[in-house]
């Protein structure tokens, strides 16, 4: 297929990415901000009173549910566009190292998805699961980020 016709497609993918990153970011501060928060001691008292005024636990772990949602939700945005941009495109997939890379990181938002569902439902040995696998998804988006940058030189003139 002809690549201009394609460009939405990259622009989507685009902010997704971005929006996945920051929405990751944002995930790692409320979560450990809601783990500061329920372990609450003598030490870290003032900076958790501070804390504790913009917002309780439960509103906390709300958004924290929330935004989770949506970068699972923009993962799995990414994995579509990268399929039907890569099929349409080329006409098969596996063009380079950014397919393994892409299928990790969906893989690894899934199962902190997964996990975060058994936390919420009180399965408190899940939240090891969870915070692992999400520190394991930093490295996966990085990987992910630099195997995407080879593929976009691909489709730029």
């Amino acid at each position: 297929m002809n690549l201009p016709s394609f460009l939405w497609l990259w622009k989507i993918a685009a902010w997704s990415m971005g929006l996945s990153l920051v929405a990751y970011v944002i995930l790692a501060f409320s979560g450990i901000w809601m783990l500061r928060t329920k372990t609450r001691d003598g030490n870290n008292a003032a900076f958790l009173d501070w804390m504790w005024r913009i917002g309780n636990y439960r509103n906390l772990g709300n958004f924290h549910y929330f935004m989770g949602w949506c970068m699972v939700s923009l993962v799995l945005l990414l994995l579509l566009i990268g399929i039907i941009g890569t099929l349409g495109h080329f006409g098969s997939l596996g063009q380079s190292s950014h397919l393994f890379a892409g299928l990790t990181v969906v893989v690894l938002v899934l199962v902190s998805g997964g996990s975060a569902l058994l936390i919420r439902s009180g399965y408190e040995w899940a939240r090891r699961i969870h915070v692992a696998t999400n520190i394991v998804l930093f490295f996966a988006f990085a990987w992910v980020s630099l195997t995407g940058w080879s593929v976009v030189q691909k489709y730029l003139p």
